[in-house]
């Protein structure tokens, strides 16, 4: 690669640092090797001119006259279906108008690569999660996901709100509703280090937008709301956390594993996860009735159940209150409560997006006073 085209790169990770979730550069530069991974020298100019907020092709086209408005369109719905980068389309005026826009690292580029997964770039993002990009991910502590419970571990007499309660979640959804595999166990599998917890693959929801995005491109198959309450009934059985998008309305639920989901495996490493997930329970251990079978200890994904002196204790700086340890509990010794201060969730998608930039700017102007 000549320096011309590396300066391309830089510019563009320099580019994709301002979005809302950055793309900060490391020392080793493997986040340099993840765009060249994805992008020509020509794609890579190209997402230069893209930013956060959609703009139409026409616009577009005035940043980019080496190109005809034809072959334009043509170079960014190729970007768009190799996932590189976001795509709308809107009726004004009986026409079909596009718009582009930039798309995350994640949740955006990697989750697009599904049907393009190689090892080499699974292990690069792995890499730089380690290296720079969980930092940027938990730097405003407003995720872009969040944990609700699973059904039926929160006691009756506990309200949830419904931005908790996954069958209300899927009942207001919004249609279509579209599933994927899931892209980290796809890629674990793909290094030969399958799930441990779980033999589901097809396992990742979105919806509305998102969803059509997913058929689109031939990521996800359309399903029912019947279907999709079946496959997430399977994903609490196998003790798996349930993560919608961090809003009321979510684009999305992640269903996910401490052994290969990108977030939880590398939150895992720290020593207090649990200040960077949005969740509104915890779980904690009546000593009386606990036999001390270590069944939660083996369910939780977030390594925050131990069995000492043969009961169980639950420490509160990893527990997330996913719920995963609640139903199996032999002795019923082990349950969810709600937490004193409830957070609630932005209304959509563009609101929590839209919250990270305004933290990010509170922060970096506390950092030059």
């Amino acid at each position: 690669m000549d320096k011309d085209n590396l300066g391309i790169y830089r510019k563009l990770q320099q580019h994709l640092d301002k979005m809302p979730v950055g793309y900060p550069a490391t020392e080793s530069g493997i986040e340099i090797k993840i765009l060249k991974l994805l992008f020509t020298p020509d794609q890579a100019e190209i997402a230069l001119t893209l930013g956060f907020y959609p703009e139409k092709l026409k616009k577009l086209h005035r940043k980019l006259k080496k190109y005809s408005l034809e072959e334009l369109v043509q170079k960014l719905d190729e970007m768009y279906f190799n996932g590189l980068i976001n795509r709308g389309v809107r009726k004004e005026n009986d026409e079909e108008v596009k718009y582009y826009a930039s798309a995350p690292l994640a949740i955006g580029m990697f989750e697009y690569q599904l049907n393009r997964l190689t090892p080499e770039f699974f292990k690069a993002v792995e890499d730089y999660f380690d290296q720079g990009f969980l930092d940027e991910f938990n730097k405003t502590k407003i995720p872009q996901i969040r944990t609700i419970p699973i059904e039926k571990t929160v006691e009756h007499e506990q309200a949830i709100a419904s931005y908790d309660d996954l069958r209300q979640v899927i009942e207001i959804i919004g249609g279509p509703i579209a599933v994927a595999h899931c892209i980290c166990r796809t890629g674990t599998d793909l290094i030969g280090e399958p799930c441990k917890k779980t033999d589901l693959r097809e396992s990742c929801f979105s919806f509305r937008t998102a969803a059509k995005v997913y058929i689109e491109k031939g990521l996800g198959r359309e399903i029912s709301k019947e279907e999709a309450l079946k496959i997430l009934e399977k994903a609490q059985e196998d003790g798996l956390v349930l993560q919608p998008g961090n809003s009321q309305r979510p684009m999305n639920i992640c269903t996910c594993c401490g052994c290969c989901c990108g977030v939880l495996s590398h939150q895992n490493k720290l020593e207090e996860p649990a200040q960077f997930f949005a969740t509104n329970f915890y779980a904690k251990v009546d000593p009386d009735e606990c036999i001390g079978c270590g069944v939660c200890e083996e369910r939780c994904n977030m390594d925050a159940v131990h069995v000492e002196d043969a009961i169980a204790v639950v420490n509160l700086a990893r527990c997330i209150g996913c719920g995963a340890c609640v139903p199996t509990c032999t002795s019923e010794a082990i349950k969810l409560y709600r937490k004193e201060e409830n957070i609630i969730p932005p209304k959509n998608t563009v609101a929590t997006y839209l919250a990270i930039m305004d933290k990010k700017a509170e922060l970096a102007r506390a950092e030059k006073s």
